[in-house]
């Protein structure tokens, strides 16, 4: 089976389309949490435990494991291994260097850690990232319109065709597609030019972060994004820390029970 056919087998099982993003801050840990590699493994097993029954996939981001040096790295490998198999578990790294550096954090992500998919950068071409591509079992999800304030600096140069970059990044990616196993990330914050994308790329799942403490427009952007292909709707920091207290299961598990049924709710309304 292609990731790109799990993926969509695994949103309609669960009838889901949540994401939730592991993005552990020390210095946000709830009370009573203790900062060290148990402590961090202890509360993202309860919020996954919590949420499981809402959400398609789960997202931890690298950096904030890395950055808790090498037992950092040993709780995100404990966190991987407490995803359930029907979620998806993405490893956000934004990786992209040449393919034979790849070839290394393909292994690393892939193999090492075990995450069904990842995030990459485009910048390099799709020579480079052939080893993501050709792992047809596995999801790469290409940096398009991130979400971030900054992302026009760049993501909106135009060229020699006219066109924006992103949408330059949209047309390419379903030529890189030949395994099934491609998605694009597209930010909430920008609905207008997710829908663009969606034009570009309407078979291709799209990753949409930027739900929650980023403010993006969830209705608009589920709009935009459709129906016909896959979707994650991601949310980090609403979720993860809804409660700074003891209660922070219950409360990630209001939080992802009610975004869930929004979510729902916008898409039952989509044509």
């Amino acid at each position: 089976m292609s990731f790109n056919d799990r993926l969509s087998k695994v949103c309609a099982q669960k009838d889901s389309t949540l994401c939730i993003g592991l993005d552990v801050d020390l210095s946000r840990l709830p009370a009573g949490v203790p900062q060290t590699q148990a402590g961090v493994v202890a509360f993202c097993r309860e919020i996954v435990d919590a949420t499981h029954q809402y959400a398609a996939a789960y997202k931890p981001n690298s950096a904030f494991f890395e950055s808790m040096g090498t037992w950092g790295l040993e709780a995100l490998l404990a966190v991987r291994q407490h995803i359930p198999p029907d979620a998806i578990a993405i490893d956000d790294a934004k990786r992209g260097d040449t393919d034979s550096t790849n070839v290394h954090y393909a292994r690393a992500i892939f193999d090492v850690l075990g995450f069904d998919a990842t995030t990459v950068h485009p910048y390099l071409g799709a020579e480079a990232l052939q080893p993501f591509l050709r792992r047809a079992e596995h999801g790469v999800f290409v940096l398009c319109r991130t979400s971030n304030p900054g992302a026009p600096e760049f993501q909106d140069l135009r060229n020699s065709a006219g066109d924006p970059l992103y949408l330059a990044v949209a047309a390419a990616v379903p030529s890189w597609n030949e395994n099934d196993n491609c998605g694009l990330v597209t930010g909430a914050t920008y609905p207008e030019e997710l829908a663009q994308v969606r034009q570009l790329a309407p078979h291709l799942p799209l990753l949409i972060p930027g739900i929650g403490a980023q403010g993006g427009d969830l209705q608009a952007s589920v709009r935009a994004a459709g129906t016909a292909a896959p979707m994650l709707i991601n949310a980090s920091r609403s979720i993860l820390y809804a409660s700074g207290e003891r209660d922070f299961a219950e409360a990630a598990a209001a939080a992802a029970r009610k975004l869930h049924g929004d979510i729902n709710r916008t898409r039952a309304t989509v044509t």
